[in-house]
């Protein structure tokens, strides 16, 4: 198949880096997305694919901070003109029509959190091309669609959703036809145990790590709170963010992380933490299949996604979840203190994700559904 992701480009810095180290079959994605490792495992089972950057590419990766700045109350109101009287997208989606026509894609595959691609112009592109639309998200689209993005939900012929009621949404939002498919995965040759120095290891070392966003707090309060009781108890916490911090956590920030170094900050750690965001009430965020490959134990709230895909194995737990702050900061100390249990483990989920969580077959379930 002729696949044309339609995507925003957050980490360009590394987008850049990633196809300078290989010049000769340049990534369209940078390792920092979950789609660069979708893009290898599809070109791998023969398809064709490109790319068309939504967005006016940026110098820099973006750093979200909490509450109103310059920046967000003129994307406030750039995001309020109606998309037929706004000159940029309109030029954006003229570029998009006529990128369409050249590749002739037999799939469109939208990223989530479209803010510039209007219905219209997906309508034309199917019409031109007659190709599949699909859309893959990982987020509500109660919280984060914007009126574009959601008018066009009858448009897509498949949604893929990691969490099931994301999915419900979409339908209810009109979308024919919801597959839930986690959208994270692990590639076994860069979600690994990775080897690190002396140094590396006293740089990285802490006793919980914590690798994501925490920013805006009504978006990922239950993290926030799940953090500050694990520091209130005394335990030695590693956060690194590429965003802005509470303020309540900002001694353990220790840096960012994107790509691999963020798995070295994962490989170091003796256990990792991984709540999801409020938005989230099913399961199945990128760090759920990460931490995992990295060979390292972990400790995740208690959703029913969670439990699905990394169930038991011979009576033995592939991780553990924790349902309130008091849970979560007892099995946090059993575990820190049985050093066998947590490599062991970590070693169950590890094979478990590299037998049943691979990009690779996500790539073929995806291809099972859109030749439906």
């Amino acid at each position: 198949m002729r696949i044309l992701f339609l995507a925003s480009l957050h980490h360009p810095e590394a987008l850049c880096a990633a196809q300078a180290a290989s010049p000769a079959d340049p990534p369209l994605f940078p390792p920092s997305m979950a789609q660069h490792f979708m893009e290898k495992a599809l070109k791998r089972r023969g398809h064709t694919l490109d790319v068309f950057w939504r967005n006016p590419i940026p110098k820099h990766t973006q750093r979200h901070t909490s509450g109103l700045t310059p920046a967000k109350l003129i994307a406030a109101a750039y995001n309020r003109v109606p998309p037929q009287f706004n000159p940029t997208l309109r030029a954006i989606n003229r570029r998009l029509l006529d990128h369409a026509r050249a590749f002739q894609p037999d799939v469109i595959w939208m990223v989530g959190d479209n803010t510039t691609i209007t219905p219209d112009t997906l309508a034309q592109i199917k019409r031109d091309t007659r190709a599949k639309l699909v859309y893959a998200c990982g987020t509500s689209p109660i919280v984060f669609s914007r009126p574009i993005d959601r008018a066009a939900a009858r448009l897509y012929d498949l949604v893929l959703a990691s969490d099931y009621y994301h999915g419900i949404q979409w339908r209810e939002l009109g979308a024919p036809r919801m597959e839930v498919l986690p959208l994270a995965a692990c590639d076994p040759e860069f979600h690994k145990t990775y080897a690190l120095n002396d140094a590396e290891r006293r740089e990285l070392a802490c006793d919980v790590a914590f690798v994501g966003t925490l920013v805006p707090d009504h978006l990922y309060s239950r993290r926030i709170v799940a953090l500050e009781a694990l520091v209130s108890a005394g335990i030695d916490v590693g956060i690194w963010s590429v965003h802005d911090v509470p303020a309540a956590l900002r001694g353990c920030v220790r840096g960012a992380a994107l790509g691999a170094q963020m798995q070295q900050i994962l490989s170091a750690g003796k256990l990792c933490f991984n709540t999801h965001g409020d938005f989230v009430h099913y399961g199945g965020n990128l760090r759920l299949f990460e931490v995992a490959g990295a060979g390292v134990a972990q400790i995740a709230d208690d959703l029913p996604g969670v439990r699905a895909w990394f169930p038991h194995i011979d009576g033995a737990p592939t991780l553990l979840t924790y349902t309130d702050t008091a849970d979560l900061v007892a099995k946090t100390r059993a575990l820190l203190a049985d050093d066998a249990a947590r490599v062991a483990m970590a070693q169950r989920a590890q094979a478990h994700v590299y037998a049943q969580h691979t990009y690779d077959q996500r790539a073929s379930r995806f291809e099972a559904l859109i030749s439906v």
